[in-house]
């Protein structure tokens, strides 16, 4: 599966981004699906997940209440919407698909990614 993310941007300390992540292919559907996000040299962090009937969501604890997942599978897309944005979210955004529901909080157990789409939140 070939997966493209977008709609990241430079925005101020408050604002609203949501991010879109469309996958190629007929199974998406059969993917647990998750954003990832990378700032300037550190390493890949965790961001949300959502199971493959989009039923079960997980987000980190610094985007809890401030970030939702979710996905429509009819459109072969996920969703990361972004409120309350802070300077510290910016990074480079990457969405992933695993085959794993287990450790599907690990960057290494994701069998596909996208080429992220930036981030920049100014104070």
């Amino acid at each position: 599966v070939q997966l493209q993310a977008s709609g990241g941007g430079l925005v101020q300390a408050g604002d609203s981004l949501r991010l879109s992540c469309v996958a190629s292919g007929r199974s998406f559907s059969s993917y647990h699906m998750g954003w990832f996000r990378q700032a300037p040299g550190k390493e890949h962090e965790f961001v949300a997940t959502i199971d493959q009937i989009g039923g079960i969501t997980s987000h980190a604890d610094s985007v809890k209440g401030r970030f939702t997942i979710s996905r429509d599978n009819a459109k072969n897309t996920v969703y990361l919407q972004m409120n309350s944005l802070k300077p510290e979210d910016t990074a480079v955004y990457y969405c992933a698909a695993t085959t794993y529901y287990t450790g599907r909080f690990a960057p290494d157990k994701y069998n596909y990614w996208g080429r992220g789409t930036q981030v920049t939140v100014s104070s």
